[in-house]
């Protein structure tokens, strides 16, 4: 029974190919129809609601503090943004804000005192006794870099968000500034043809 079921399949796929054969034909489009069609390939918008990545502006931490050492402050406010709601818990925020506070209060009051002292001897060294401060102040960013690196493996980068640190320039002066920045990673829609 089953032979005989693979013999009609057979001859049905065989009799589908040669219908197939004959009847193939290519339409040639004339100029009108070209145009129609590249028109309805243009009215397709791939970037409807379903295909849409949500892209939110970065929370941007400004420091707080009141020492400022090349552009570095010695403290980040803790206080939650109201756009961060429903994404991470405002404990979590507040925990990584004091783990970067506590870094920079050990480092920036260190760094403060090695630049007093620096400054002094300034004119007798032509500048070159600024070095171990900038040293210690490029030190100070690695650590709290460090901490995000940390934070973003354990908790950040599963809730689609990226901690890290961006020099931002001052609207007022030439200045520059570093800045806590928290991005919002798009997640990747599997909707969207290759």
């Amino acid at each position: 029974m089953a032979a005989d079921l693979d013999v009609i399949y057979s001859l049905e796929d065989l009799e589908g190919e040669s219908n197939f054969n004959n009847n193939s034909r290519f339409d040639v489009l004339d100029g009108e129809q070209v145009d129609e069609l590249t028109a309805d390939l243009s009215n397709i918008n791939l970037n409807s609601t379903a295909y849409n990545l949500n892209m939110h502006d970065p929370v941007i931490i400004k420091g707080t503090g009141n020492l400022t050492l090349f552009g570095l402050n010695n403290r980040f406010d803790t206080k939650f943004p109201s756009t961060l709601t429903a994404k991470v818990a405002p404990e979590e925020y507040a925990s990584t804000i004091k783990r970067i506070n506590l870094v920079l209060k050990k480092t920036m009051t260190m760094n403060a005192r090695w630049l007093v002292c620096c400054s002094l001897v300034c004119c007798c060294s032509l500048g070159c006794s600024l070095w171990p401060v900038i040293c210690m102040n490029k030190r100070t960013i690695n650590q709290v870099e460090k901490i995000l690196d940390y934070e973003n493996n354990r908790l950040y980068h599963r809730l689609n968000l990226n901690w890290k640190l961006h020099k931002l320039k001052s609207d007022d002066t030439s200045m520059t500034e570093v800045v806590l920045l928290l991005e919002f990673i798009p997640k990747v829609s599997l909707f969207i043809p290759d």
